[in-house]
């Protein structure tokens, strides 16, 4: 049974909503997949943070009116599963990891930025370390050269206790 108006304009304001604070949208072609496996999917993108629907193409292009996703809007043909989130890099991450491990789940195209990106490029901004990671990398950056100051100082303090005294 298909939806009524009212319940239409409730997904077209849902994923608006959504749109509104993304900063990356990534398309995927679901068909085969099972419904076990898109489960699994759906808890992943919740752990990321990531909004992850199957959605009515007319519906969604609807939605993109007005946003920097509008350009994707040519791509929204078949059978598609939708990722938006506000990270970055966290919507192709998720629907990248499951594609590797499930050849049903087929990356179309992604929008990051206002500009449309293929399949590859969807890959490459999959491959971008998180903001968490990044982060993590600069305190350790950040933390070598103290850490290695205070190994040094240790280091002499334990030599001069084991230095006989003149």
């Amino acid at each position: 049974m298909g939806l009524n108006l009212d319940d239409k304009k409730a997904v077209v304001a849902e994923v608006s909503a959504e749109l509104a604070n993304a900063q990356t949208m990534v398309l995927a072609e679901y068909s085969g997949v099972k419904v076990a496996d898109l489960t699994v999917l759906r808890a992943k993108a919740r752990q990321s943070g990531v909004y992850l629907r199957v959605l009515k193409n007319t519906l969604v292009r609807r939605a993109v009116v007005g946003t920097s996703f509008e350009p994707l809007a040519e791509q929204m043909a078949g059978h598609l599963i939708y990722s938006v989130s506000e990270d970055a890099v966290a919507a192709a991450k998720v629907l990248n990891d499951f594609a590797k491990g499930n050849d049903k789940l087929v990356l179309k195209a992604g929008c990051y930025g206002g500009k449309v990106l293929d399949k590859s490029g969807v890959q490459a901004l999959a491959s971008i370390p998180s903001r968490e990671e990044l982060l993590a990398r600069l305190l350790g950056v950040m933390q070598a050269p103290v850490s290695g100051f205070a190994g040094a100082l240790a280091a002499l303090a334990k030599q001069r206790e084991e230095a006989p005294a003149a």
